[in-house]
């Protein structure tokens, strides 16, 4: 019969982080943390994306004002992410 305990590997090393594994699962794995870089530049990604999908045969141009308006105001989120971190608490 299998066994039913999971034996760790002996090529797996041991992590040294200075956040609890307890608090943070994810530090087991040696990531901890938020990647604010990506996200922005994913942030950005959507902007271009949204105001690319103006370009069409719309006949009414009600979803453009939707996606001008969500463009806008994600960008606005971004701009403002972009001051507030440069502020020093």
């Amino acid at each position: 019969m299998a066994a039913t305990d999971l034996e760790k590997a002996s090529t797996e090393r041991a992590v040294a982080t200075s956040v609890d594994p307890a608090e943070v699962p994810s530090a087991a794995w040696g990531w901890s943390g938020e990647s604010p870089k990506t996200f922005r530049i994913a942030g950005w990604f959507v902007v271009i994306a949204l105001l690319g999908m103006t370009i069409g045969n719309h006949q009414g141009h009600v979803e453009d004002i939707f996606l001008i308006g969500f463009a806008g105001l994600l960008a606005a989120i971004l701009v403002l992410d972009s001051l507030t971190k440069r502020i020093p608490r």
